[in-house]
């Protein structure tokens, strides 16, 4: 029997790749993951995916199954001094005939002169690196070690998988709960699966909260429902403020406002929530919605956002959530519109192309003689003494820049009115060169 004052989710680590839940994206037979395992042939790689997934465990199985030394580092605790230790163990096995795999957990904690240090020693072969991350590697791992490794994605454990291995703690007598002959309702096992969100070593740790409330019935020990949702209660689901799940939380928010599905927007919305972003963040995006994509297709939109903005400010919790929720459904809701935001682009790219020009001499003002001497203001047409108050055949840009239509208002909402206006005093320009 294994150690009881270990905790459940240690006990239970997968001891071969077959015990190993989930992954199959890259451990099914026929990956190349997998065939490299099955053939002895180590390369470096870096495994990325969220807590709980079996990174750790992989790499554990990954070098028993070759038959590698396995060395282990947190970069959270270790520097150079630890990694110079562990490459001249490297170097005394491999001169014995053995390979080393330097496992390295947290690897985006390194900065880039701690990740460098590898490179020498992953490049000779002394050892084979394997980095774990639950952030991008793209943007926290250095480019020359990242060349240099192959990068594996894993993926949340799904709640099928996660029930399966809580019911393989409960029943395994060895190292985990076999013992204790604790049964569990099914709607308690499904709630606990869900509980996880994904993370196999929460789903264990709660396991074993839950089995110490367990009560009896029938002579038995009994998981029940209510035990798990005690247990659960206040758990909130994987969010990484500042890190992929963060921005990509966001980036599919406001895709969902965009593509005008207000469910999937108040589920986003319900999400970062959740996973404790500052609604105070959340309000200035939503507003950013408001005027990249709504526009002037519906102009209450803009007004609707920071007023969304001030009730949360002013009232907090619930209420300012309630808010922001009624302005992220009108956005989605609302007639679309990015004509501004790309005409406001475009202009500015023409600004950065032809440089500083001229006003023209009948658009500045003749505020003193000398002005008036120059000719500032002559020949200035006041549109309000024009025809429908509009000056036709007038030209506001410089002399010496071509003519630009960067507005041309979108076929939806308020710009349908608003194009039918800007037709009609072309017409009127048309008329009078």
């Amino acid at each position: 029997m294994s150690d009881p004052l270990r905790p459940l989710a240690d006990r239970m680590r997968p001891r071969t790749l077959a015990e190993f839940s989930g992954q199959q994206q890259i451990l099914a037979p026929g990956k190349p993951l997998r065939q490299a395992i099955d053939s002895g042939r180590l390369h470096s790689m870096i495994l990325w995916g969220p807590p709980g997934t079996g990174k750790t465990t992989l790499a554990r199985l990954i070098a028993a199954t070759v038959q590698a030394q396995f060395l282990s580092l947190s970069a959270v605790m270790a520097g150079v001094k630890d990694i110079r230790a562990a490459v001249e163990q490297a170097r005394v096995a491999r001169a014995q005939g053995q390979p080393t795999l330097l496992f390295l957990d947290e690897v985006h904690r390194f900065n880039k002169a701690q990740q460098d240090t590898f490179l020498p020693f992953v490049e000779d072969g002394t050892i084979t690196f394997v980095g774990a991350t639950t952030e991008n590697p793209s943007f926290e791992v250095v480019s020359a070690l990242l060349s240099r490794a192959r990068v594996y994605v894993l993926k949340s454990l799904g709640t099928a998988e996660l029930a399966q291995l809580l019911s393989a703690a409960l029943g395994d007598s060895e190292r985990g709960l076999g013992e204790r002959d604790i049964g569990i309702d099914d709607d308690a096992l499904a709630l606990l699966a869900q509980a996880a969100d994904g993370d196999a070593r929460r789903a264990l740790n709660m396991l074993e909260i839950v089995a110490d409330l367990a009560v009896e019935r029938d002579g038995h020990a009994v998981i029940t429902r209510e035990q798990v949702a005690e247990v659960a209660a206040g758990g909130r689901r994987r969010f990484d403020k500042g890190g992929d799940q963060f921005y990509d939380q966001i980036s599919v928010l406001h895709k969902a406002v965009r593509g005008s599905d207000p469910d999937a927007a108040l589920y986003w919305l319900a999400r970062m929530l959740d996973g404790g972003c500052d609604p105070l963040y959340l309000a200035r995006r939503i507003v950013r919605m408001a005027i990249e994509d709504i526009g002037l297709a519906d102009p209450r939109a803009l007004p609707m956002t920071l007023e969304a903005w001030e009730t949360y400010d002013r009232l907090g919790s619930p209420e300012g959530e309630l808010a922001l929720a009624s302005a992220v459904v009108f956005l989605a809701v609302a007639a679309k519109s990015n004509s501004v935001y790309t005409a406001f682009a475009e202009a500015r790219a023409d600004v950065e192309r032809f440089g500083t020009l001229d006003v023209p001499a009948r658009f500045r003002n003749p505020t003193t003689k000398l002005m008036r001497d120059i000719g500032n203001g002559q020949g200035y047409r006041y549109a309000h003494d024009e025809p429908d108050a509009y000056a036709a055949g007038e030209r506001y840009l410089p002399d010496d820049m071509p003519d630009r239509r960067y507005y041309s208002p979108a076929p939806r909402g308020l710009e349908i009115r608003i194009a039918e206006a800007m037709e009609k005093r072309r017409n009127s320009d048309r008329k009078k060169p």
